[in-house]
Protein backbone atom coordinates (compact mmCIF):
# COMPACT_ATOMS: atom_id res chain seq x y z
CA UNK A 1 0.00 0.00 0.00
CA UNK A 2 1.47 3.38 -1.01
CA UNK A 3 1.99 5.84 1.82
CA UNK A 4 1.00 9.50 1.45
CA UNK A 5 4.33 11.28 1.25
CA UNK A 6 5.70 14.75 0.59
CA UNK A 7 8.59 17.00 1.36
CA UNK A 8 8.95 19.87 3.77
CA UNK A 9 10.91 23.05 2.83
CA UNK A 10 14.09 21.45 4.18
CA UNK A 11 13.79 18.45 1.90
CA UNK A 12 12.96 15.99 4.68
CA UNK A 13 10.52 13.20 3.98
CA UNK A 14 7.02 13.86 5.39
CA UNK A 15 4.74 10.94 6.22
CA UNK A 16 1.16 11.24 7.48
CA UNK A 17 -0.06 8.62 9.91
CA UNK A 18 -2.97 6.48 8.86
CA UNK A 19 -6.00 6.65 11.15
CA UNK A 20 -5.60 3.76 13.62
CA UNK A 21 -8.24 1.06 13.81
CA UNK A 22 -10.58 1.34 16.78
CA UNK A 23 -9.07 -0.58 19.67
CA UNK A 24 -10.84 -2.89 22.09
CA UNK A 25 -10.37 -0.23 24.73
CA UNK A 26 -12.25 2.41 22.78
CA UNK A 27 -14.96 -0.06 21.76
CA UNK A 28 -15.48 -1.17 25.37
CA UNK A 29 -15.39 2.46 26.54
CA UNK A 30 -18.11 3.45 24.05
CA UNK A 31 -20.27 0.44 24.94
CA UNK A 32 -19.95 0.96 28.70
CA UNK A 33 -20.56 4.69 28.49
CA UNK A 34 -23.73 4.19 26.44
CA UNK A 35 -24.97 1.51 28.84
CA UNK A 36 -24.37 3.78 31.83
CA UNK A 37 -26.11 6.71 30.13
CA UNK A 38 -29.13 4.46 29.58
CA UNK A 39 -29.29 3.38 33.23
CA UNK A 40 -31.83 4.86 35.64
CA UNK A 41 -29.42 5.46 38.51
CA UNK A 42 -31.58 8.00 40.35
CA UNK A 43 -34.68 5.82 40.76
CA UNK A 44 -33.43 4.26 44.00
CA UNK A 45 -31.32 5.23 46.97
CA UNK A 46 -28.90 2.28 46.73
CA UNK A 47 -25.72 2.69 44.66
CA UNK A 48 -25.37 0.91 41.34
CA UNK A 49 -22.44 -1.46 41.06
CA UNK A 50 -20.65 -2.98 38.07
CA UNK A 51 -18.48 -6.08 38.16
CA UNK A 52 -15.34 -6.19 36.04
CA UNK A 53 -15.52 -9.95 35.47
CA UNK A 54 -19.15 -9.84 34.40
CA UNK A 55 -18.49 -6.91 32.07
CA UNK A 56 -15.63 -8.84 30.50
CA UNK A 57 -17.82 -11.90 29.95
CA UNK A 58 -20.79 -9.96 28.56
CA UNK A 59 -18.60 -8.01 26.13
CA UNK A 60 -16.54 -11.04 25.13
CA UNK A 61 -13.20 -9.41 25.81
CA UNK A 62 -10.41 -9.79 28.35
CA UNK A 63 -10.38 -7.77 31.52
CA UNK A 64 -7.58 -5.50 30.30
CA UNK A 65 -9.65 -3.35 27.88
CA UNK A 66 -12.47 -3.31 30.44
CA UNK A 67 -10.07 -2.02 33.08
CA UNK A 68 -8.71 0.60 30.67
CA UNK A 69 -12.21 1.72 29.67
CA UNK A 70 -13.27 1.99 33.31
CA UNK A 71 -10.22 4.17 33.99
CA UNK A 72 -11.33 6.51 31.18
CA UNK A 73 -14.87 6.65 32.55
CA UNK A 74 -13.51 7.30 36.04
CA UNK A 75 -11.59 10.32 34.73
CA UNK A 76 -14.86 11.65 33.29
CA UNK A 77 -16.68 11.22 36.60
CA UNK A 78 -19.04 8.44 35.54
CA UNK A 79 -17.73 5.70 37.82
CA UNK A 80 -15.40 5.07 40.74
CA UNK A 81 -13.37 1.89 41.27
CA UNK A 82 -13.65 0.68 44.87
CA UNK A 83 -11.02 -1.85 46.00
CA UNK A 84 -12.52 -5.28 46.81
CA UNK A 85 -16.03 -3.97 46.12
CA UNK A 86 -16.31 -3.26 42.42
CA UNK A 87 -17.10 -0.31 40.22
CA UNK A 88 -19.68 2.15 41.48
CA UNK A 89 -21.69 4.28 39.07
CA UNK A 90 -21.51 7.79 40.48
CA UNK A 91 -24.53 9.92 41.28
CA UNK A 92 -24.30 13.67 41.62
CA UNK A 93 -25.21 15.66 44.72
CA UNK A 94 -28.22 17.97 44.62
CA UNK A 95 -25.99 21.01 44.05
CA UNK A 96 -24.07 19.23 41.29
CA UNK A 97 -27.33 18.18 39.62
CA UNK A 98 -28.66 21.75 39.72
CA UNK A 99 -25.47 23.01 38.09
CA UNK A 100 -25.67 20.32 35.42
CA UNK A 101 -29.31 21.15 34.68
CA UNK A 102 -28.39 24.83 34.42
CA UNK A 103 -25.61 23.93 31.98
CA UNK A 104 -28.06 21.79 30.02
CA UNK A 105 -30.46 24.76 29.86
CA UNK A 106 -27.77 26.90 28.25
CA UNK A 107 -26.71 24.22 25.79
CA UNK A 108 -30.20 23.09 24.82
CA UNK A 109 -31.47 26.64 24.35
CA UNK A 110 -28.66 27.21 21.86
CA UNK A 111 -29.57 23.90 20.22
CA UNK A 112 -33.15 25.14 19.85
CA UNK A 113 -31.89 28.33 18.24
CA UNK A 114 -29.70 26.41 15.80
CA UNK A 115 -32.53 23.99 15.04
CA UNK A 116 -34.62 26.96 13.87
CA UNK A 117 -31.83 27.98 11.53
CA UNK A 118 -30.63 24.60 10.27
CA UNK A 119 -33.13 21.77 10.67
CA UNK A 120 -35.40 20.69 7.84
CA UNK A 121 -39.18 20.94 8.13
CA UNK A 122 -39.44 17.14 8.13
CA UNK A 123 -36.93 16.80 10.96
CA UNK A 124 -38.71 19.45 13.03
CA UNK A 125 -42.03 17.75 12.35
CA UNK A 126 -40.80 14.60 14.05
CA UNK A 127 -40.71 16.48 17.35
CA UNK A 128 -44.48 16.82 17.30
CA UNK A 129 -44.91 13.13 16.50
CA UNK A 130 -43.31 12.29 19.86
CA UNK A 131 -46.42 13.58 21.64
CA UNK A 132 -49.17 12.69 19.16
CA UNK A 133 -50.45 9.84 21.37
CA UNK A 134 -51.13 12.15 24.32
CA UNK A 135 -54.41 14.06 24.59
CA UNK A 136 -57.34 14.47 26.97
CA UNK A 137 -58.22 10.80 26.58
CA UNK A 138 -54.57 9.78 27.05
CA UNK A 139 -53.13 12.41 29.41
CA UNK A 140 -49.41 12.36 30.23
CA UNK A 141 -50.09 12.23 33.98
CA UNK A 142 -51.93 8.91 33.59
CA UNK A 143 -49.29 7.30 31.39
CA UNK A 144 -46.08 8.40 33.06
CA UNK A 145 -43.79 5.67 31.73
CA UNK A 146 -44.79 6.43 28.15
CA UNK A 147 -44.59 10.16 28.65
CA UNK A 148 -41.27 9.98 30.48
CA UNK A 149 -39.75 8.12 27.52
CA UNK A 150 -41.17 10.70 25.08
CA UNK A 151 -39.91 13.52 27.31
CA UNK A 152 -36.35 12.18 27.31
CA UNK A 153 -36.45 11.54 23.56
CA UNK A 154 -37.66 15.09 22.94
CA UNK A 155 -34.71 16.67 24.71
CA UNK A 156 -32.25 14.40 22.92
CA UNK A 157 -33.89 15.12 19.57
CA UNK A 158 -33.81 18.87 20.10
CA UNK A 159 -30.05 18.78 20.63
CA UNK A 160 -29.63 16.54 17.58
CA UNK A 161 -31.58 19.03 15.45
CA UNK A 162 -28.92 21.65 16.14
CA UNK A 163 -26.62 19.84 13.75
CA UNK A 164 -23.73 20.73 16.08
CA UNK A 165 -21.41 17.83 16.81
CA UNK A 166 -19.84 19.78 19.63
CA UNK A 167 -23.17 20.41 21.38
CA UNK A 168 -24.12 16.76 20.97
CA UNK A 169 -20.81 15.60 22.43
CA UNK A 170 -20.86 17.99 25.40
CA UNK A 171 -24.46 17.21 26.36
CA UNK A 172 -23.85 13.45 26.18
CA UNK A 173 -21.65 13.65 29.27
CA UNK A 174 -24.35 15.27 31.40
CA UNK A 175 -27.38 13.61 29.83
CA UNK A 176 -27.31 10.58 32.14
CA UNK A 177 -27.86 12.75 35.20
CA UNK A 178 -30.36 15.19 33.67
CA UNK A 179 -32.28 12.27 32.18
CA UNK A 180 -32.44 10.51 35.54
CA UNK A 181 -33.67 13.61 37.36
CA UNK A 182 -36.33 14.24 34.72
CA UNK A 183 -37.59 10.70 35.13
CA UNK A 184 -37.99 10.83 38.90
CA UNK A 185 -39.56 14.32 38.95
CA UNK A 186 -41.98 14.02 36.03
CA UNK A 187 -44.67 12.30 38.12
CA UNK A 188 -44.63 14.90 40.89
CA UNK A 189 -46.95 17.89 41.31
CA UNK A 190 -48.56 17.48 37.87
CA UNK A 191 -45.22 18.27 36.22
CA UNK A 192 -46.08 15.97 33.29
CA UNK A 193 -49.00 18.20 32.23
CA UNK A 194 -46.90 21.36 32.44
CA UNK A 195 -44.03 19.64 30.69
CA UNK A 196 -46.26 18.69 27.77
CA UNK A 197 -47.49 22.27 27.45
CA UNK A 198 -43.90 23.59 27.51
CA UNK A 199 -42.78 21.11 24.87
CA UNK A 200 -45.57 22.02 22.49
CA UNK A 201 -44.76 25.72 22.90
CA UNK A 202 -41.09 25.03 22.09
CA UNK A 203 -42.07 22.96 19.05
CA UNK A 204 -44.37 25.69 17.78
CA UNK A 205 -41.58 28.25 18.09
CA UNK A 206 -39.13 26.02 16.22
CA UNK A 207 -41.75 25.36 13.52
CA UNK A 208 -42.17 29.13 13.07
CA UNK A 209 -38.37 29.48 12.93
CA UNK A 210 -38.69 31.98 15.76
CA UNK A 211 -35.16 31.72 17.08
CA UNK A 212 -35.60 34.05 20.05
CA UNK A 213 -38.78 32.39 21.30
CA UNK A 214 -37.41 28.87 20.82
CA UNK A 215 -34.23 29.73 22.72
CA UNK A 216 -36.10 31.46 25.54
CA UNK A 217 -38.79 28.81 25.97
CA UNK A 218 -36.29 25.98 25.96
CA UNK A 219 -34.10 27.70 28.55
CA UNK A 220 -37.04 28.59 30.83
CA UNK A 221 -38.41 25.04 30.62
CA UNK A 222 -35.15 23.43 31.76
CA UNK A 223 -34.42 26.07 34.40
CA UNK A 224 -37.82 25.15 35.84
CA UNK A 225 -36.39 21.69 36.50
CA UNK A 226 -33.38 23.24 38.25
CA UNK A 227 -35.69 25.26 40.51
CA UNK A 228 -37.74 22.17 41.30
CA UNK A 229 -34.63 20.22 42.29
CA UNK A 230 -33.53 23.16 44.45
CA UNK A 231 -36.87 23.24 46.25
CA UNK A 232 -37.41 19.49 46.59
CA UNK A 233 -34.18 18.02 47.87
CA UNK A 234 -36.08 14.99 49.18
CA UNK A 235 -35.79 13.36 45.74
CA UNK A 236 -32.22 12.51 46.72
CA UNK A 237 -33.24 10.80 49.98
Amino acid sequence: MRLPVGEDPNGALVLERFAPEQTYKTKVYAALKQAIVNMDIYSGSEPTWLDERQLSEKLGVSRTPVREAVAMLEQEGFVKSMPRRGIMVLKKTRREVIEMVEAWAALESMAARLACERASDDAIGRLRHLFENFDEAHPPADFLNEYSAANVEFHQALVQLSGSGTLIEITSNIFMHVRGIRQITIGRDDRATRSMSDHLAIIEAVERRDVDAAERLSREHTLGLARYVEEHGDIFD
